[in-house]
């Protein structure tokens, strides 16, 4: 089997919240996702997507995906799209750097790959367990009694678990941690996510204001160094999320005791292949984790889905459903909430169907 033609599209993805706010004043109103198809000789199309949050969260950004799959593109035509390892290698070789990039082509072909073989990517990546995988919400920036009024909302819908965005004003966050935790149930998890935006003695000004709340502390700093700092003068659990963005950082931070959770991103790595290498060695390693992306729609949710439900169920501390987000479907056949919880598709492949109506005409064709 060999690639012949890729294409890239550009859809957009408004919130259903009108708005996500995270640290340092950040926010997205409409996210700007590219859905990558991956055609084959054998008619099979595979399909991946990639969405960063903008360009300021983390070194990605949405023009830079379809610019990265017009520059490396040419280098997969010919390529066995289910030789994965292989495809990888190619990749890095023509490309240095730019994971984001590489993310929806690598999942593209895991989705061939299963339609090749007849098995959901799940059961490739490892095998299914159990019915489904736990979901958090992200609980978008506001005042502490807003963020707060947000819970009853979010379990009535099922989850239990609450990524509350701080990294502001250390006084206001250290209400808003105060609030949010006041409403929790019996059951419910909380985690004080700071997306890098307190500086070091802010984060222990926090930390230590909230030392009697069952909260866990997110990646309080912009630096790895800044972070470990913080972990070691706080006994709150604490995720690393940022910073852990390759093999090389995840071994490190277990070797520092660095973390007690760490979150793992699709595109962050590098795409499904690459997340996997980070999963199973956490697996081997003991440590918990979240499995996600940066955002995305349909196709995003299903390659997140696939990758948790592959996931030994004492080691996944979490995982989302960003098209429950977002106001647009992009693809039948993704998975949906049900009572906080969501299943990857029994289907071959990722087991998505693009909406072509949605998606529009190609904004990047290489053939």
């Amino acid at each position: 089997m060999k690639i012949t033609r890729i294409s890239a599209y550009r859809v957009e993805l408004p919130l259903h919240e009108g708005s996500y706010k995270w640290s340092g004043g950040k926010s997205v109103t409409v996210f700007d996702s590219t859905i990558v198809a991956v055609e084959t000789d054998a008619g099979i199309t595979g399909h991946g997507e990639v969405c960063p949050l903008g360009p300021f969260y983390l070194p990605a950004y949405a023009n830079g995906v379809r610019a990265g799959i017009a520059e490396l593109g040419p280098h997969l035509l010919g390529e066995d799209p289910t030789q994965l390892g292989k495809l990888n290698r190619t990749m890095d070789a023509a490309l240095l750097g730019h994971p984001y990039v590489k993310s929806g082509l690598d999942m593209a072909c895991w989705d061939i790959l299963g339609q090749t073989t007849g098995q959901p990517v799940c059961v490739l990546l490892g095998g299914r367990y159990g019915d489904d995988v736990p979901l958090y919400r992200a609980i978008s920036q506001e005042a502490p009694d807003a963020m707060a009024g947000r819970v009853a909302g979010y379990r009535a819908e099922g989850y239990r678990r609450f990524q509350l965005k701080v990294g502001g004003d250390p006084d206001v966050d250290i209400a808003r941690i105060r609030a949010v935790s006041a409403v929790l149930h019996p059951g419910d998890r909380l985690v004080a996510d700071a997306n890098t935006g307190w500086l070091m003695h802010e984060a222990m000004r926090v930390v230590r204001a909230v030392r009697d709340v069952d909260v866990y502390i997110e990646q309080p700093c912009r630096t790895y160094d800044e972070c470990l700092s913080v972990r070691r003068h706080t006994d709150h659990p604490f995720v690393m999320d940022e910073n852990i963005d390759s093999l090389e950082m995840l071994l490190r931070g277990h070797a520092d005791q660095a973390f007690d959770v760490v979150n793992l991103k699709i595109s962050k790595l590098g795409g499904l292949t690459k997340i996997k290498q980070a999963r199973d060695l956490c697996v081997a390693l003991g440590v918990a984790m979240t499995l996600e992306d940066s955002w995305g729609g349909d196709i995003v949710t299903a390659a997140i889905a696939h990758v948790a439900h592959s996931t030994p169920p004492e080691l996944l501390f979490s995982t989302t459903d960003f098209n429950s987000y977002v106001t647009v479907s992009t693809a039948d056949g993704a998975p949906q909430r049900v009572n906080g919880r969501m299943a990857a598709s029994t289907a071959p492949g990722l087991g998505v169907r693009p909406r072509m109506d949605v998606l529009g005409g190609p904004v990047v064709v290489v053939e």
